[in-house]
Order: structure tokens, then C-alpha cells, then sequence
């Protein structure tokens, strides 16, 4: 969870629809992936990444999880917010 937003307003959207908040979000990463065989080994790839503004950017990518049993793969895009001097993710869309 390092780099997200640690804040209510936080919002993760996938297939199961959105979750808001930190905790939340959290709380859904650990049901999704209980133990290291679950969660196998994630590798990202960035496709692009463009400032919007001052103090945000969109970063659009394709993620691959490597797991014993079944392998896992989409899309994501993280919308990233300068928060006192700090970029973070404020949104999350991952399919």
C-alpha cells in the first residue's frame, strides 16, 4: 500500500465494483490475496504516464501475476495527486 493515498477518499475500482478509503482498500488486498501463494509475484509494465496538471497525472499500465496455480493479467490506471510534496494514488482502476 506504500505510494497510496491514506485517506477516506481514497477510491479503488475493479470487477467487484469500488471500494473507498485506505483501510478499505487494504482490507480487500488482503482478502484478494491471504498469503505469498496467493499473491504470487506481481510485475507491472507502464504504457504511459501523462501529466494532467500541475499536481496530478494519469499512469496507464498492464499488470501480470505469477502464481503456482493460475496466472492472473489486466489493466490498470492510477490517477496520482501531489499531496503536501508528495505523489500519490488517489485512484486506482484495476481490471
Amino acid at each position: 500500500m506504500v505510494g497510496y493515498w491514506e485517506s477516506d477518499d481514497l477510491r479503488f475500482m475493479g470487477k467487484n465494483g469500488i471500494t473507498r478509503g485506505f483501510e478499505a482498500t487494504k482490507a480487500r488486498y488482503k482478502k484478494s490475496y491471504p498469503d505469498q501463494s496467493a499473491m504470487g509475484t506481481l510485475n507491472f509494465d507502464i504504457l504511459s504516464v501523462e501529466k494532467i496538471s500541475r499536481n496530478q497525472a494519469i499512469l496507464i499500465g498492464k499488470w501480470h501475476l505469477d502464481r503456482e496455480t493460475e496466472d492472473l493479467e489486466g489493466h490498470f490506471s492510477l490517477l496520482w495527486k501531489k499531496i503536501e510534496g508528495e505523489w500519490l494514488i488517489v485512484l486506482d482502476h484495476s481490471s
